[in-house]
C-alpha cells in the first residue's frame, strides 16, 4: 500500500509545481500525520524537497528519482524491449529511466552484447555487468547525467546499429515524439542517424502530453510501453505508422 502510496505522491508532485500536505494527506486518504512521514522519507532520498506546509519534486532529471516512479511498470516495460535484444547484439540506447532499466536487463540476460550510450548514468548503472559498453563523448550534463552537443553526431557516426532504444516526454501526430530539453533532442536526432530502427520505452501516460522540443524523428519507429495505452492512442500510433507493443502482445498497422 505504502509504495501505491508513494508512487501517487511523485505522480502528484511530477505535474504539479508543488503541493501541500493537507492537499496530498486526501488524495491519498492517510492523515497528516502519515503524509508527513511519506514526505521525510522521501526526502531522505533525494526525491522531494519539502517546505513549510509543502513538498516539491527535487529534481526532475535525476534519474534516481525518476526510477523509483512507476518502477514495476517501467521494468516490464524494459523487460518487454529487452526481447528484441539478441546476444552479440550491438545496440544504442539514450538517456532515461526505462532506457537504464532495460541496460539493466540486457547486462544481465544477454551474452556478449555491446551497448553505445551518451548515459553515464547508465554507463556507472551496469558497470559490473559483463557487457561491452561505448560512452560517447560530448558536453555533460550534471543534472541528467548524459552527454550532449555536436560531438555526440561525430561520435555516433563511426557506429551503425539496427536498434537505437530512447525515452520520451510526449508525443502528437504533428509533433511526433518530443523532449522537455533541447540539447537532450539533439544529441537523440545526432544518434538516430546511426539506426535502422527507434524503439521507444516508455509509460503510456506519458503519451497524454506533448514535449516541448519535437525530436523530429525519420526512423521506422516501435513504441513499448504499459497495457495503459487507450484506444485512441493506438488508433493515433496505428495511423502514423508506428508499431506498438504491450507486454506480450504485439499490433502492427
Amino acid at each position: 500500500m505504502k509504495n501505491n502510496r508513494t508512487n501517487k505522491i511523485l505522480e502528484i508532485l511530477s505535474t504539479q509545481e508543488k503541493a501541500d500536505v493537507v492537499s496530498l494527506a486526501e488524495i491519498c486518504h492517510v492523515s497528516q500525520v502519515t503524509m508527513r512521514k511519506d514526505l521525510d522519507g522521501l526526502e531522505d532520498l533525494g526525491l522531494v524537497k519539502r517546505m513549510h506546509g509543502y513538498a516539491m519534486i527535487n529534481n526532475t532529471d535525476d534519474l534516481r528519482g525518476r526510477l523509483s516512479y512507476h518502477y514495476e511498470e517501467k521494468r516490464q516495460i524494459a523487460y518487454e524491449a529487452s526481447k528484441l535484444v539478441n546476444d552479440n547484439d550491438t545496440i544504442m540506447i539514450e538517456n532515461g529511466s526505462c532506457c537504464a532499466l532495460l541496460a539493466s536487463i540486457i547486462a544481465k540476460e544477454k551474452k556478449n552484447v555491446t551497448i553505445i550510450t551518451n548515459s553515464a548514468y547508465i554507463a556507472d548503472f551496469i558497470r559490473e555487468e559483463d557487457v561491452n559498453i561505448i560512452l560517447l563523448g560530448g558536453i555533460y550534463q550534471k543534472d541528467s547525467q548524459c552527454t550532449v552537443g555536436a560531438m555526440i553526431e561525430t561520435n555516433a557516426s563511426f557506429f551503425h546499429v539496427h536498434y537505437f532504444f530512447i525515452g520520451t516526454d510526449g508525443y502528437s501526430s504533428k509533433t511526433g515524439f518530443t523532449n522537455k530539453d533541447t540539447m537532450r533532442a539533439e544529441a537523440v536526432k545526432s544518434m538516430a542517424k546511426a539506426a535502422d530502427e527507434i524503439i521507444v520505452v516508455s509509460e503510456s501516460e506519458k503519451f497524454n502530453h506533448v514535449g516541448t522540443v519535437s525530436m523530429n524523428l525519420n526512423n521506422k519507429i516501435t513504441v513499448v510501453s504499459d497495457n495503459k495505452l487507450t484506444q485512441e492512442m493506438k488508433n493515433t500510433f496505428t495511423k502514423d505508422g508506428i508499431q506498438i507493443i504491450q507486454g506480450e502482445i504485439l499490433c502492427r498497422n
